[in-house]
């Protein structure tokens, strides 16, 4: 027997093979449920989604002769010849092939003949938007008054392109693009029955390739079983698809995060010997950071289309505000790529634009930066350096780890400093930020949560805080959380209130200024409300 693609081979053959598509599987299986079929039906979407499959699946069910749950049985004459291609009663058209007006008017004539042996005899017209203009006039009249043993299943991937008149008459379905997901689930599903062996990391890659595309996923598996020899493995599809593996990619945001440009660069040449496509590479990055902002924010929302492990590392060692910064560098960098000289010199600006800018500053530069004034804006301020562990722990009276000094006690800990001091970042320290310290021991540390940050709270959160303390101090201190009305200051409170006060100097220093003073009475000039920022920000 001559081979059959996987795309024709699985083409599902009734409603409950259908992927993806319930929304209008199961408006066309009520519709035979109460014998409410409408004459004309317009299935829309891209390519590959269904929308002729799914009006074959209709044609066959609204003339099977023995349907079971309303799905065509599969077995009776009307479904085996639909199946072949040779059911008299379906007239399948090509619109692209026959767009005359002639060609529409041989085809209307026939519909008012009886069909020769099933209840309705159905035009199945495929790309229906080809259609000329004096087609579409043609064939408006006979969807208006079409006769009762008639009914029309029109297929387009560009609705806009019919007029207004044919798509009133019309019943329109819009099918969705298929997620990688339900790609990546067929796919898995068609590899067991056909005794295939498969790497879900390769099925996952192909799946993504698809683009939303069920017929495009199997194509581009059926190449994969050729190019692996009868395998689906992730190093083949890679090399079949242009793509390069995930670990270099997480490589380059290692070299980002360290501030590596050596290690970076390096990197880099390494992938410019596989000749990569470089608008894929910057893709997988944004797929990652995109993974990562989620991971911050709902670590159970994460697919498992990564490493877990990988977001999670990443996602503990850069801030939700690097990944955004970094996101949109890498978004507009993608945009612009086709206005480089060539890709690679394009791809590495991008890279040397993630490694100059950084979100302007942390919480600590906030609070110590001066305000900037119209006399040193052209300045540059020296940042102040980070405060080692040491300086802070002598400091809040905490002694070193592993020293057999007095115990700590909260007193002698202002929680804002200590927060600092135990070095955690992300949704972790955002946490830490809207608690208050009611306690801490050498064995218990409670702190207490205001409950309208109640959904910062997470088991993973949580043991990475614990797990802080007890690196900190060398000692095995249990972390209890409680939840409540919190009428004391957090470190988040008293963050924000020090920055609207160096807003507020910021315009005072603006608006006392002589410079602006002069300008203003000289020139009519006025400060734009909203442009005015403390040094720094």
């Amino acid at each position: 027997m001559t081979y059959q693609v996987l795309a024709r081979k699985w083409r599902p053959r009734n409603f409950s093979e259908i992927v993806g598509q319930e929304h209008v599987v199961n408006s066309l299986i009520n519709a035979l449920k109460h014998n409410r079929l409408h004459h004309a039906y317009l299935f829309t979407g891209t390519r590959g989604v269904g929308k002729t499959t799914i009006a074959r699946i209709l044609a066959k069910a609204i003339n099977c002769e023995a349907r079971k749950d309303y799905n065509p049985c599969g077995q009776c004459n009307v479904c085996i010849e639909v199946d072949q291609g040779r059911y008299p009663d379906l007239i399948e058209v090509d619109a692209a092939s026959r767009t005359k007006v002639d060609d529409t008017r041989d085809l209307l004539e026939n519909t008012q003949y009886a069909p020769s042996s099933g209840r309705y005899k159905v035009y199945l017209i495929d790309e229906v938007h080809m259609l000329s203009g004096h087609s579409f006039n043609a064939l408006l009249k006979t969807l208006e008054e079409p006769p009762e043993h008639v009914k029309f299943l029109l297929a387009t991937t560009d609705p806009h392109k019919i007029p207004v008149t044919v798509l009133s008459r019309c019943l329109q379905f819009n099918l969705k693009s298929m997620l990688p997901d339900q790609v990546f689930l067929q796919m898995e599903t068609i590899l067991q029955k056909e005794a295939i062996d498969a790497e879900s990391p390769a099925l996952r890659m192909l799946a993504r390739a698809a683009d939303g595309s069920m017929r495009d996923g199997l194509s581009l598996l059926d190449q994969a079983i050729v190019f692996g020899n009868g395998r689906v493995n992730l190093d083949d599809v890679t090399a079949m698809l242009g793509t390069i593996a995930q670990q270099p990619v997480d490589n380059l945001i290692y070299a980002l995060l360290e501030r590596d440009a050596v290690k970076l660069f390096q990197i880099i040449n390494e992938l410019s010997d596989l000749t990569p496509d470089f608008g894929d590479v910057l893709q997988r990055i944004l797929l990652v950071l995109h993974k990562i902002a989620l991971y911050q924010v709902a670590p159970s929302v994460v697919k498992n289309d990564f490493d877990l492990d990988s977001v999670a590392m990443l996602a503990e060692k850069i801030s939700p505000e690097e990944v955004q910064l970094y996101y949109q560098i890498v978004l507009i960098g993608q945009r612009d790529l086709a206005l480089a000289p060539d890709p690679r010199s394009g791809f590495e600006m991008v890279m040397l634009r993630l490694l100059t800018f950084q979100p302007a500053v942390s919480e600590k530069q906030v609070r110590s930066s001066p305000v900037v004034s119209v006399k040193d804006t052209r300045q540059t301020k020296p940042q102040e350096p980070e405060r080692s562990a040491s300086k802070v722990q002598e400091t809040l009276k905490v002694p070193e780890p592993g020293s057999q000094e007095k115990p700590v006690t909260s007193d002698s800990v202002e929680w804002s400093d200590l927060v600092v001091a135990i070095k955690i970042r992300g949704m972790t320290r955002e946490f830490a930020n809207n608690c208050v310290l009611r306690n801490i021991s050498d064995t218990v540390c409670t702190l207490e949560l205001d409950t309208g940050h109640k959904h910062l709270l997470s088991p993973k959160i949580e043991d990475n805080l614990q797990k802080a303390l007890q690196d900190y101090f060398s000692k095995p201190i249990r972390l209890v959380i409680q939840t409540g009305e919190v009428e004391a200051v957090t470190p988040a409170m008293k963050h924000r209130k020090e920055r609207e006060e160096l807003q507020q100097n910021a315009v005072d220093s603006i608006n006392n200024d002589e410079a602006v003073a002069a300008l203003k009475e000289r020139f009519d000039a006025r400060v734009v409300p909203g442009t005015i920022e403390p040094a720094g920000q």
